[in-house]
């Protein structure tokens, strides 16, 4: 088994409050701020993390939440310096920060420009006023097209801009126009995903009125898609689009099986360690990190759980790779996982059949049309 890339993910997990479709590791932020004594702990837990991969450079970073951009461009500077003094960094790599387009106020695209982010992702979510508000976000779509204005202005060329379809009330029409009016900012990248109602949401306890049906969604789905492809932005993953050269280097690598450290609340984590992938989380509320990290006796970063199974390797694997609309290579599993090609075959008799999965002569492993859309069932079929 071959080391592949190395990302790293970095969590903050404070909202100006949580919205009701949020099933993420976040938290409203009270007036109690946190922030300066969670960065101690941050920058503690970066040099510990740092500890784990001394000969391997991060090819990308991604500062989650939560919503970053509540952090000064100052506050995410640290972090990146911190990165810096203790990580070997590629030339070129990939460093996103996501950001709300209602608190960008706290510091302009400019001063995270030059705190060294080169990639924005931005939460629009939609540009209806009545879908915003039933989603509870705190921005306009005026704000959102100032934000996106400022971004470019700073010298951001790599821009994401995050939207929903499968609104409550929405029908195609509206659905189209959330994207047009996305695409006409002319990001390099969309992300375009539907509204799932999570377990331990306020939506899953409370289902909003008129919500799509399933044959709707999926009308919802491809009218979208095809749009999209007409616009030049090819879809590379389930939600993801992107122009040439545009694609999100660190989620790929989640996507290909790579490695990835973890740092902050909640934060998780996955390494190849002598041969064997071994998973890790940090503890998810902000208050049990912060006094894990000030406890003086935590001198060594958090232990890696046993490795993973080559049952549970399979499964892992796929579950992220059929997510990629070209598939993977058979050759990519054997460097990933360390299991011989074969695997694949002994298991996929039953995806074969039932035309969820296909092979060609040149080992690249496809889910087809059906099995895109059944992606979890199709995973499940190299369970046993």
């Amino acid at each position: 088994m071959t080391s592949p890339p190395l990302s790293l993910y970095v969590h903050l997990p404070w909202c100006v409050k949580k919205c009701p479709y949020c099933d993420f590791n976040s938290y409203s932020l009270g007036q109690a701020d946190p922030r300066s004594r969670y960065l101690d702990a941050l920058t503690r837990d970066l040099a510990l993390e740092a500890a784990r991969v001394p000969d391997r450079p991060l090819t990308s970073i991604f500062l989650g939440g939560g919503t970053p951009s509540l952090f000064s461009p100052a506050e995410i500077g640290r972090v990146l310096d911190c990165v810096a003094q203790h990580y070997r960094l590629v030339d070129d790599i990939e460093i996103t920060m996501e950001a709300n387009p209602g608190t960008v106020e706290c510091g302009t695209p400019a001063g995270y420009r030059r705190a060294g982010v080169n990639r924005l992702s931005i939460g629009a979510q939609s540009f209806s006023p009545a879908a915003l508000s039933l989603l509870g976000r705190i921005h306009s779509s005026d704000d959102i097209v100032r934000a996106f204005g400022e971004a470019r202005d700073a010298g951001f060329e790599q821009i994401n801009l995050d939207v929903m379809y499968g609104l409550p009330q929405q029908g195609i029409d509206a659905a189209l126009a959330d994207i047009e009016q996305a695409l006409a900012l002319e990001p390099s990248h969309f992300s375009w995903y539907q509204l799932t109602l999570e377990p331990n949401t306020v939506f899953y306890a409370r289902p909003p009125a008129g919500l799509p049906d399933n044959d709707l969604s999926l009308e919802l789905q491809m009218a979208g898609q095809a749009l999209l492809a007409s616009r030049g932005y090819a879809q590379y993953e389930v939600s993801a689009y992107a122009r040439p050269g545009a694609r999100c280097r660190h989620n790929l690598n989640y996507w290909q099986f790579g490695d990835y450290l973890a740092a902050g609340a909640g934060a998780h984590g996955k390494l190849t360690v002598d041969g064997a992938v071994r998973r890790y989380a940090k503890p998810a509320n902000p208050q049990a990190y912060m006094a894990l990290l000030e406890d003086e006796q935590a001198a060594e970063p958090m232990e890696l759980a046993p490795p993973l199974s080559d049952r549970d390797l399979c499964f892992e694997f796929l579950l992220n790779a059929l997510r990629l609309a070209d598939g993977f290579d058979e050759q990519l599993f054997v460097e990933r996982t360390g299991l011989p090609a074969t695997v694949l075959s002994e298991r996929a008799g039953r995806a074969l059949a039932r035309g969820l999965i296909s092979r060609n002569d040149a080992g690249i492993w496809r889910p087809t049309e059906r099995g895109r859309d059944f992606l979890d069932d199709l995973a499940g079929e190299f369970l046993d």
